[in-house]
């Protein structure tokens, strides 16, 4: 009945048959390697629109413009990190061209300090480079990187600043800053500086203790007083509302911690990631196509945006998190994640070859409350889906 449901949504989405009834009912391994094949034809499409010295971030339909920002825009590592996971499947030579050129472009970020997104920009890029490549150069790259990410951690609240001071916050950790800490682990997993291993533990320690709800459902920023080293508000910038469950948000979550636990191997960030999972998969506002609205208790559902961002990320985590997990619980992570690729597959999230500027989804929301990346296609939101597929096709095929 499920499967009968979910396919009768997506049609209602697309307003199409053939090709939606497809997606949902063909073997996974048809369906990987047509997206991946897909990818590689999409993205000559979209290189060829990107200004010298820029990183491709979105499109904006209206006008027939591709967005692109200076590299040090925290989403400046996706793009290549994209074409490294679509070269990896299709072992296309000119896609590695353009992922080798894409990681010549953000290098200069290795010494770059200004916020804490070092792992987003040299990680999923440098770091998929060097697991696909071996060159010792990248590791260079990546270790530089860490250093830099470091100097943003603040002993006296054992966490990483996420933003600069400004006029809206003292001292901002948000929930996103999780999914850097993986570089840290990497580096002093590979022969770097111990220390950064234990600023990754402390800051995960610090959000498993402010960061969260009874339920697991996360808020989106803590903002700490250095000067006495205790939590000064919780609230938000991108949900519905301080208390909201903003869901990409819950995505970086669960994602960071089933990292840290892969890393650590600590039962209590195993814990936390299967209490996010779960609040996610059993939320009533999760719709049947498992493709989340924007926040999880967004005004006007079940017309509110939805967030393929959201669906791709917490599809990648869930695989993971699939690893570690036995039983029931192993196969709901599993068909629960497949559940989501199958939904991004379709004409309802996925776009046409050659349209969406180049983009591979649609229907991602950046920043609703300020009225940024509403329903538009978001370079990292390519970047999970293609990472949630390779990773499908590693362990469950």
């Amino acid at each position: 009945m499920k499967r009968i449901n979910l396919i009768a949504g997506l049609l209602f989405l697309t307003g199409t048959t053939s090709f939606a009834q497809q997606t949902v009912t063909q073997p996974m391994s048809q369906l990987i390697d047509e997206q991946f094949n897909f990818a590689a034809e999409q993205y000559k499409v979209l290189d060829q629109r990107i200004p010298a010295g820029l990183t491709p971030q979105s499109y904006d339909a209206k006008k027939d413009k591709l967005i692109a920002y200076d590299i040090k825009w925290w989403c400046s590592g996706f793009y290549s990190g994209s074409l490294w996971y679509i070269y990896e499947q299709t072992k296309n030579k000119e896609i590695r061209k353009t992922a080798e050129k894409a990681l010549k472009v953000i290098e200069p970020n290795k010494t770059f300090t200004g916020n804490h997104d070092l792992g987003f920009m040299m990680f999923c890029s440098f770091g998929n480079a060097y697991r696909l490549t071996g060159d010792p150069a990248y590791k260079e790259v990546i270790n530089s990187s860490a250093a830099s990410l470091a100097t943003r951690y603040r002993p006296e609240i054992e966490s990483i600043q996420s933003w600069d001071k400004s006029k809206y916050w003292k001292c901002p950790v948000i929930i996103d800053n999780m999914m850097n800490l993986e570089m840290l682990d990497w580096v002093s997993d590979h022969g770097g500086d111990a220390r950064y291993k234990e600023i990754a533990i402390k800051h995960a320690n610090t959000t498993l203790k402010n960061h969260f709800r009874p339920d697991f459902s996360s808020y989106h920023v803590v903002d700490y007083d250095l000067t006495t080293g205790k939590v000064y508000r919780k609230a938000t910038w991108q949900g519905a509302a301080n208390c909201s469950a903003w869901s990409r948000g819950q995505a970086w979550a669960l994602y960071g911690f089933t990292a840290m636990y892969r890393s650590t191997k600590d039962q209590k960030y195993l814990d936390q990631a299967m209490g996010i999972a779960h609040f996610i998969l059993n939320h009533p506002n999760l719709p049947a196509d498992k493709v989340p609205f924007w926040d999880f208790d967004a005004p006007k559902i079940p017309y509110a945006k939805r967030d393929a961002s959201a669906a791709a990320i917490t599809a990648s985590a869930l695989l993971e998190l699939a690893q570690y997990s036995k039983g029931k619980e192993k196969t709901e992570f599993v068909s629960s994640a497949e559940t989501m690729l199958r939904s991004l597959a379709t004409p309802a999230y996925r776009a046409k070859l050659g349209e969406n500027g180049g983009f591979l989804l649609l229907h991602s929301t950046g920043a609703l409350p300020l009225d940024s990346e509403i329903d538009v296609p978001l370079i990292y939101a390519d970047y999970y889906y293609l990472e949630a597929l390779s990773r499908y096709k590693k362990w469950y095929l």
